[in-house]
């Protein structure tokens, strides 16, 4: 397996502030590597709330997460303000594949990067569901060749 490098802050259209808290930190005196992963989920849903295309209490349709992974290049640890950066590509009829890397402060290069895939899928039926028009023009600012 190649390992990834790290991409550029740059690479990433929305970044999103995000302060570490105590809890975030191990044993070992680091941000622990499945706290990442809700950095990476509250990104996403900041940015879709902010734009009007989540309804948590009461959408149509609900995203998924069917796939994710991540890779770490250096520690992050509280009191930390970091920034998740945030782009989209893959958009897909009912689903979007998510990039996503953290960036220390004052730092260009990642210090975590990864991706997740949601699939949109209707609330009641949980089957899946072609994106909301509102949902799939707040994702086109994000998208990435």
């Amino acid at each position: 397996m190649t390992r990834p490098t790290p991409h550029a802050r740059a690479d990433y259209p929305y970044q999103h502030p995000t302060p570490t808290r105590w809890a975030d930190n191990d044993v070992y005196g680091h941000v622990n590597n499945v706290t990442y992963y809700a950095y990476f989920d509250t990104a996403v849903n900041a940015y879709l709330a902010a734009q009007g295309a989540l309804d948590i209490q009461s959408g149509a349709v609900i995203g998924l997460v069917v796939e994710t992974g991540c890779s770490y290049f250096a520690p992050a640890a509280f009191p930390e303000v970091l920034s998740v950066g945030v782009r989209v590509s893959s958009l897909g009829r009912s689903s979007v594949r998510y990039e996503l890397a953290v960036f220390r402060e004052g730092e260009a290069a990642a210090c975590a990067q990864g991706h997740f895939v949601h699939v949109y899928v209707d609330r009641q039926t949980r089957r899946p569901a072609e994106l909301p028009d509102v949902l799939r023009t707040a994702l086109q600012p994000l998208r990435v060749p």
